[in-house]
């Protein structure tokens, strides 16, 4: 029971991937249809077993549905959802879905998703692997989908080479684990990491390795060399699915390596991350102001908002005076998830702007976005002041609630480094608030899009402004899962 949404998704990609053998290009909705239904299906089981409250262990432990996983896999589900309907038009027009490609597109991100749903309930080091590596293949053939296109050609094959270079890192680190404990199962990791009987060094240097591979999967500095070029390169569609519920899965595997497996070196694992999130919010600020490409700039912006959820990480303790888990976690948690709800809204209205022959993804593509349509200039808007941290919108609830974390550990010094840092940041999404509202349209074409990508995205926005306004649900539900997670 516990897999049962995996079991059901599996047989749902291979019963779609044959009925779209024999399906001709007029009928492709079929197969948009069917991927939708599964992941709605997948939805509700996970939704009822976090309803439920309980963890459930299988395969010998190497599987685990808990409170955490059922929460971050029903946004997984949303994220895969939204960027389906948001890029059912997109592909059409960029070929990407023709007699010679089929519906290869909603297949290869049906198998993504299946691979995020393992990561994020692998209880074992090699199941953390197995679907780290069901998650990455399909993206490295999403990425050079538009085979007649040399740029995202180059953008796949310097994310293949990077992604294969990380993934060696992990399992540097995973062997050097396993070395030092003799288990490859997390909780026994834990346990005899505590007892004191295992080599020190050994574990430490398996550390390093592991957070250097987290780093390259979250994309943070300085392992984010591969995040603008392979964001800027891959067709949009693609780039939304890389940027949105990937980081979900990877958030997941970091709370399972660093705060599950490794809790006794606390320590040394949150200075790590204290380089990163640091170097990462600097670089990232930084060099998105110069940007003209937006979804370079997005790409910036991504690693600059991971500084932000590793800032939560490090900021957590497994349990306080009290017993009780700290709010660091479940900040995280909740900023994570709010990122990846307002990414894939932007993304969203990048395709909307785009059209066959044409691609929305400068700067300059949205001005006077406000006189062509009042209504997603208005939702654009809301986006950016989302990513920015203006108040009342989700993204400033998310930022604040991860300075709370940081305080409550004592470092101001970091908590005034990230807030100066936010600042920078404002100044390029704000741009181009000012470039939709301010300037003179150089496109006045008419916005053409379906009724679902309208509606969509108008919940979307919507979403982003009443999660701000009433954040408490959503935030107490992060923070349970993660305590009733973890007290398991």
């Amino acid at each position: 029971m516990p897999v049962l949404p995996e079991i059901f998704l599996s047989i749902a990609i291979v019963g779609i991937l044959l009925i779209d053998l024999f399906l001709s290009d007029a009928k492709r909705h079929i197969t948009y249809g069917l991927s939708i239904l599964a992941i709605a299906i997948c939805a509700a089981m996970n939704w009822n077993d976090f309803a439920a409250g309980t963890t459930v262990y299988a395969f010998n432990n190497m599987f685990v549905s808990d409170p955490m996983s059922n929460l971050l896999k029903v946004f997984s589900y949303i994220a895969v959802a939204l960027t389906l309907v948001y890029s059912r038009r997109y592909v059409i027009d960029r070929q990407m879905m023709n007699s010679h490609l089929g519906g290869e597109f909603y297949v290869l991100a049906l198998f993504t998703l299946l691979g995020q749903m393992v990561m994020i309930s692998a209880n074992n080091l090699l199941i953390i692997y197995l679907g780290l590596e069901m998650m990455s293949l399909p993206l490295y053939a999403l990425v050079a989908l538009r085979r007649d296109n040399a740029v995202a050609t180059e953008a796949a094959m310097k994310y293949f080479i990077l992604g294969a270079l990380a993934s060696g890192f992990l399992l540097y680190g995973i062997s050097m684990l396993y070395g030092a404990t003799g288990s490859l199962d997390l909780t026994e990791i834990a346990t005899a990491a505590f007892s004191g009987a295992v080599n020190k060094p050994v574990l430490i240097f398996g550390l390093v390795f592991i957070v250097c591979g987290l780093a390259f999967k979250l994309g943070a500095v300085p392992f984010h060399m591969w995040v603008p070029d392979v964001y800027q390169g891959a067709p949009t569609a693609v780039t939304l699915l890389l940027g949105g519920a990937p980081k979900i899965a990877a958030f997941a595997m970091t709370i399972r390596l660093l705060v599950e497996a490794l809790p006794a070196l606390i320590i040394d694992w949150q200075q790590m991350l204290t380089i990163l999130a640091v170097l990462s919010m600097a670089i990232g600020n930084i060099t998105a102001i110069v940007q003209t490409n937006i979804k370079r700039m997005l790409a910036y912006s991504t690693i600059s908002q991971i500084g932000f959820v590793l800032l939560g990480v490090l900021s957590g303790v497994v349990t306080s005076a009290d017993g009780s888990s700290n709010n660091g976690y479940g900040a995280a948690m909740f900023y994570i998830i709010s990122y990846v709800l307002t990414t894939l809204g932007v993304f969203g209205l990048i395709m909307l702007l785009a059209r066959a022959g044409f691609e929305a993804d400068n700067i300059d593509d949205f001005k006077g976005l406000n006189q062509r349509s009042p209504w997603f200039a208005l939702i654009m808007m809301i986006f950016m002041f989302s990513l920015a941290g203006v108040p009342p919108v989700v993204g400033f609830y998310a930022k604040l609630s991860v300075l709370q974390a940081v305080l409550s550990t004592g470092q101001v010094w970091l908590a005034v480094v990230a807030v100066l840092f936010s600042l920078i940041g404002a100044y390029y999404y704000l741009r181009v608030v000012k470039v939709m509202y301010f300037d003179e349209p150089i496109d006045t074409s008419p916005i053409v899009s379906t009724s679902d990508v309208r509606v969509a995205l108008s919940l979307n926005g919507m979403a982003i402004l009443v999660l701000g306004i009433l954040p408490g649900p959503l935030m107490a539900a992060c923070s349970i899962a993660i305590a009733k997670t973890l007290a398991s």
